[in-house]
């Protein structure tokens, strides 16, 4: 599986970004897809992650509430709705494919796509 995040870019506070990763396979239908960020000097942190049959969804509480993440498997295609984004939203936001959304960190996913940059100014 292939993994091709998009969407990132310069807001301001407040304001709404989508990101989108569009995975290229066979399997992406059977897999669970997930949002990580880091920023420099910190370890990566989960964000969102959808399963496979996009009834279930698991959410940082930093961003719950504000995130909504949500998948077309006709698409192949994850995204991630980000609202009322804050200057701590800031960083690189990688997606991922694994097994399980209930993994939370990062040696529970096993397809990583390259980043897409955040930035959210004051």
């Amino acid at each position: 599986v292939q993994l091709q995040a998009s969407g990132g870019g310069l807001v301001q506070a407040g304001d709404s970004l989508r990101l989108s990763c569009a995975a290229s396979g066979r399997t992406f239908s059977s897999l669970a897809m997930g949002w990580f960020r880091q920023t420099p000097g910190k370890d990566s942190e989960f964000v969102a992650s959808i399963g496979w049959s996009t009834g279930s969804t698991a959410y940082a509480d930093s961003v719950k509430g504000r995130f909504t993440i949500s998948r077309d498997n006709a698409k192949n295609t994850v995204y991630l709705q980000m609202n009322s984004l804050k200057p701590e939203d800031t960083a690189v936001y990688y997606c991922a494919a694994g097994l399980s959304y209930r993994a939370t960190i990062t040696t529970g996913w096993s397809y990583w796509g390259q980043g897409t940059l955040v930035t959210v100014s004051s």
